[in-house]
């Protein structure tokens, strides 16, 4: 394996794990100590990672957020359970506000024939809610091309003119501290809106969000109640005093 393709390989590795032991780099890249050593040094140097003991741990820059495309591929399976616990708190006759998201777009097929209706800020959730023919409301405004949102004054206008029963918002973060994070500032604007036009705000956020902070801020940290997969240990102590509802382990491998 040619030494840009390995070093491509280890950055894809740890956007999906956000942390990677040396030993398991050597074991799937069939490499040396000595090479992946070599490696994470230079990944190192060029700002991608840090070298923490035993492995490395993606470079976590606040402003950065992957694309749309790039989400796709990271904790599929987990996104799918996620997205079946957030189903199950939707009730006949809400009304809910769906964030754009990858968590959030594998709801939609899992929508109960509910008589429901459905404000979103992601075209691509409206067709297919439409498809489904359940009635959609889609907020104007600017399309951010990496996550295909819809942002900007049009949209935080019509959303605060709304009452809604429930939102499902993806986050990028989430700190005990910083609470709910976001790295663009018009992303923070939109979903802050949907908190306060909401009875009840769930956050849809994998593992790999905890214990991180990004630029912006959108809500304290008791403002939703969070829907995960199951945690570790660690995590649970530090979100003791946090709302969590979580999958199981017996979920996760139904999936799998």
């Amino acid at each position: 394996m040619l030494t840009d393709e390995r070093k491509n390989r280890i950055i894809e590795l740890l956007k999906k794990e956000n942390i990677v032991k040396s030993q398991t780099l050597v074991q799937l890249l069939n490499a040396s100590e000595s090479t992946i050593r070599r490696d994470l040094k230079e990944l190192e140097e060029d700002g991608l990672l840090k070298r923490v003991h035993g492995g490395a741990r993606i470079n976590q820059n606040l402003s950065l957020e992957f694309s749309v495309t790039e989400k796709k591929l990271i904790n599929v399976v987990q996104k799918k359970v996620i997205a079946e616990l957030a189903v199950a708190q939707i009730n006949e006759n809400d009304i809910i506000f769906l964030d754009a998201g990858t968590t959030t777009i594998e709801m939609i097929p899992l929508i109960p024939n509910k008589n429901i209706r459905v404000v979103t800020n992601a075209p691509k959730h409206a067709t297919m809610l439409a498809e489904m023919g359940i009635p959609t409301m889609i907020l104007g405004g600017d399309i951010k091309l990496s996550t295909n949102a819809v942002l900007g004054t049009s949209a935080i206008q019509q959303l605060k003119q709304l009452r809604l029963n429930k939102a499902f918002i993806g986050i990028n973060a989430i700190d005990s501290n910083y609470g709910f994070t976001t790295p663009d500032i018009e992303e923070a604007l939109v979903k802050r809106t949907a908190f306060e036009c909401s009875e009840e705000v769930f956050v849809v956020a994998d593992h790999t969000k905890f214990n991180k902070a990004a630029f912006c801020k959108v809500a304290n940290i008791e403002s939703a109640v969070i829907l995960t997969d199951e945690l570790s240990k660690d995590l649970k102590e530090d979100f003791k005093n946090t709302i969590i509802k979580e999958t199981t382990t017996h979920d996760l491998h139904a999936h799998s």
